[in-house]
């Protein structure tokens, strides 16, 4: 297996961090996250020039067919410059479900607007508060709430997920359609999220994704490929965490000395840094299992939440302490980064959860040892 990137990835990678380095430095990135939107309606339709919008969708859908390497690369560079635009929520988890179980038709109403810089989604999902669809004439009508949906109030349209007979459907709803509720407010990174109450929505018979009345299993998948793209994130966040304290131990004196030279703290910094090595492996593996089977992925994607996960917990709170009270405050950046790694550790289930689906997953397939291969 060849474990190098492409001229063509490479390229990306560059692109898309020399961009970000240029246009998204800290100071404007401080003043996006305290906008009211907390996101940047200009810096999203630069998004849409570059091409990163329709990266990884379909071709016949005005996408490039970008696949999870590429989005991988992408997401690192995002969590260098701790990108809060809705990427993760429109891109990733609204229109990947789209382009996974939509009909031609629906796919070709949607993902070139999203592709463009015209449409954004927002992936109502999380368990914890359900949403019922029942048939009303032609169409459905939709009641319950959503808690956690991420990036809500930046959307145009909802993609939820609700019971409909014997399973989990997905419905587009328009998000402003009447009985919808928004309700936004920000996480931990600055970034935004929101509670989403349905009542009595009504929605034609078109908005059901795919016609499927139990999409569950695609519903897994996209979610499986966003933890994978987030872990991706949080990679590029610890690159930094790591540089910027090595760099910081070399200006640093105590005791007339850069604290670099003490080598207590060089062992803690070499310990940041093979933590970040192994998390990057780890992802990379993620990565090439995006398209595998649903078990091989699954495995593979629980694997990278754990591991980059804990990881993360490890060198941001070394970097903290390595550089003392000064961490915390808003002249350094390492406080925000802190609070992108945690922010990753709260998405999408928790450790136990991911460590125990990797474990019936492991038994379920007969797996020994420490190979992660399906």
């Amino acid at each position: 297996m060849d474990l190098d990137y492409s001229e063509e990835q490479l390229l990306l990678r560059d692109s898309a961090e020399k961009f970000l380095g240029a246009e998204y430095d800290f100071a404007r990135r401080q003043k996006i996250a305290a906008s009211p939107a907390g996101w940047s309606e200009a810096v999203w339709s630069q998004f849409a020039e570059l091409g990163w919008l329709a990266l990884p969708l379909p071709e016949a859908a005005g996408g490039f067919g970008g696949g999870a390497v590429e989005l991988g690369l992408l997401m690192e560079a995002f969590g260098k410059a701790l990108v809060l635009e809705p990427y993760l929520a429109s891109v990733v988890l609204g229109a990947g479900a789209v382009a996974a179980l939509g009909e031609p038709a629906q796919q070709d109403a949607l993902l070139p607007a999203v592709a463009e810089g015209r449409l954004r989604l927002a992936f109502a999902h999380d368990e914890r508060a359900a949403v019922t669809a029942e048939r009303q004439g032609p169409g459905w009508r939709l009641e319950g709430r959503k808690v956690n949906v991420l990036s809500a109030a930046a959307s145009d349209h909802l993609v939820v997920s609700a019971r409909a007979g014997g399973g989990q459907a997905l419905f587009v709803v328009p998000a402003t359609a009447q009985g919808v509720s928004i309700e936004p407010y920000a996480i931990l990174d600055g970034s935004r999220a929101a509670d989403v109450a349905l009542s009595g929505v009504t929605v034609g018979a078109d908005a059901l994704l795919g016609r499927r009345e139990d999409a569950s299993e695609v519903i897994v998948a996209v979610i499986d490929r966003a933890i994978v793209a987030l872990a991706s994130d949080t990679l590029g966040a610890l690159t930094v965490l790591v540089d910027a304290t090595v760099e910081y131990s070399k200006t640093r004196v105590q005791f007339g000395k850069p604290i670099g030279t003490f080598q207590a703290l060089q062992h803690r910094m070499a310990e940041m840094a093979v933590l970040r090595e192994e998390a990057r492996a780890v992802v990379l593996f993620a990565m090439l299992n995006a398209d595998a089977s649903p078990v091989a992925r699954a495995r593979a994607a629980s694997a990278a939440k754990v591991k980059v996960g804990r990881s993360a917990r490890t060198i941001a709170e070394q970097a903290i302490q390595i550089h003392g009270a000064m961490g915390v405050t808003d002249e350094l950046n390492i406080g925000a980064y802190f609070k992108r790694v945690l922010t990753f550790e709260m998405l999408f289930g928790s450790f136990d959860r991911h460590l125990a689906r990797y474990a019936a997953l492991a038994r379920e397939t007969g797996f020994v040892g420490n190979s992660l291969a399906a």
